[in-house]
């Protein structure tokens, strides 16, 4: 019997990309004080008011006693057991001896595309405990493999509304059930309590799956990045904070350009993201001077690079994002270093994690300015392959325009006399720039044989075409040579 257990943790262990968290962060819940335009819970002697036009679902998690109250036309308010509303019976609560109005504030403005309206967290534990993830904005609202939680015995309302058809999540947990499937999600949709807490012109859809690829699968929150960006800088006049750097970068997913360092990862067959995750975490992040710092690692669709220079596709790239709590001059310093020493880490062993290459972007308070430095497991080899392809290409073309007599429309002794002049040149001094060594050419045995191939008879019939007037000048050939 311990094999099979054995065996399945070990499928386990090698499994799917590990479980994302995402939990709603606002409710509207009676007894939350930043729901009320005062700021505080309603007391015996005020007077509640919810406007009439308001839809709304408040969860009441105890008892209350006051004066008044005016509700909304259209709302539910669920009860928790012992709790409920009775008439102000004359005994005040202390700081409540004064009447008052206090207002019910509209929760009709929460998007579900607010990236900080969400805590993201690897695992339960981790969102009991405040141990959040750190990523880009994209990925901080639900991906379509995360598990999404609305905390049980709260109320909330929110905006669905979407580019796409269909929000697609892996499950989801409100009022303390469970959906996994998009049967029972649809049922409980149908249901007035979710009419209220929904709404929008959205819909959502489960998988119960995870991410099927061990690389990693991209977020999928692209068609609605200007919803992400609209929401987070809706309360800074839609402007990101000024980066101390000169040159910052822009993360792919990212709304705002921040101060740090980039790195971006082609991989193979073999590359495991989980696997990579936990190598930077234990390695780097979890050494005392690196506490400071913040990583996010995802896989995001951007452009591959032919020989750091050209974009040859647009696909998936693996992005490490690393952000520091440095100020001013420093901004950034701290996750440059840390970079850096990632950088080297792939250098020696980014081959055994399925690393085919790999660049780095910098911007710091310092240096003020952005470096970019590109690094490619086996780039020996593949320099040699290239090269070698090279060459093989620029041999064909010869060859090809040798045969077609394109080649030997230019003059044999010219050719040769060029290259005399070019050894005498270069007899005059080490001082003069020689260039670089060509193996095929600027050596005597490459001379000679270009001597050869010339043939006499070829050489005697270009002289003689002097005699005619079908030649041309060539700044390179001193006739003095061959009258000599």
């Amino acid at each position: 019997m311990k094999t099979p257990l054995l065996l399945f943790f070990f499928l386990h262990l090698l499994g799917p990309s590990g479980a994302v968290y995402k939990q709603w962060i606002p409710n509207t819940n009676f007894e939350n004080a930043s729901n009320w335009d005062q700021g505080r819970v309603p007391c015996t002697n005020d007077v509640v008011v919810f406007g009439s036009s308001e839809v709304v679902s408040v969860f009441v998690q105890s008892p209350h006693s006051l004066t008044d109250m005016y509700l909304p036309l259209n709302g539910e308010f669920i009860m928790a057991p012992g709790a409920g509303f009775a008439a102000f019976d004359g005994n005040y609560e202390p700081g409540c001896e004064t009447a008052s109005e206090i207002k019910f504030a509209s929760s009709g403005s929460y998007q579900w595309y607010d990236p900080t309206l969400w805590h993201a967290a690897v695992s339960l534990e981790d969102l009991e405990r405040g141990k959040y993830m750190f990523s880009v904005d994209e990925e901080h609202v639900p991906c379509q493999y995360d598990d999404v939680l609305f905390q049980p015995e709260t109320s909330f309302r929110v905006n669905i509304e979407s580019s796409e058809q269909m929000i697609r999540l892996r499950s989801i947990s409100l009022m303390g059930q469970k959906f996994t499937d998009d049967d029972t999600l649809a049922e409980y949709l149908q249901s007035r309590s979710a009419k209220l807490q929904f709404h929008g012109q959205g819909a959502l859809g489960l998988s119960n799956a995870r991410c099927p690829d061990k690389s990693g699968c991209e977020c999928g929150n692209a068609a609605d990045h200007h919803r992400i960006c609209a929401a987070l800088l809706e309360n800074s006049e839609d402007q990101c904070p000024v980066p101390t750097c000169k040159n910052p970068l822009k993360p792919v997913g990212h709304c705002c350009e921040i101060c740090g360092a980039i790195i971006s990862l082609e991989y193979s067959t073999g590359f495991d993201i989980e696997q990579y995750r936990n190598r930077i975490l234990h390695t780097f992040l979890s050494l005392p001077r690196n506490a400071g710092v913040q990583m996010a690692i995802s896989k995001v669709h951007g452009p591959h690079t032919f020989l750091g220079l050209l974009a040859r596709s647009s696909a998936s790239l693996i992005q490490i994002v690393l952000m520091d709590n440095r100020t001013g001059s420093q901004s950034g310093s701290h996750a440059e270093q840390l970079a850096e020493g990632i950088m080297n880490d792939i250098a020696k062993y980014g081959e055994s994690f399925g690393i085919l290459r790999s660049s780095l972007q910098t911007a710091t308070g310092n240096n003020w300015s952005a470096q970019g430095v590109e690094r490619h497991i086996g780039a020996s080899t593949a320099g040699m392959v290239i090269g070698l392809f090279l060459i093989l290409l620029l041999s064909g073309t010869v060859l090809l325009l040798y045969r077609k007599g394109i080649l030997r429309s230019f003059p044999c002794v010219h050719l040769l006399s060029r290259w005399k002049r070019m050894n005498d040149l270069d007899s005059l001094g080490e001082a003069m720039d020689k260039g670089f060594d060509n193996p095929m050419f600027d050596t005597p045995s490459s001379l000679a044989a270009l001597d050869s191939a010339c043939s006499r008879e070829e050489t005697l019939k270009e002289m003689g075409s002097k005699n005619t007037q079908v030649y041309y000048i060539n700044p390179l050939y001193d006739e003095t040579e061959l009258r000599a």
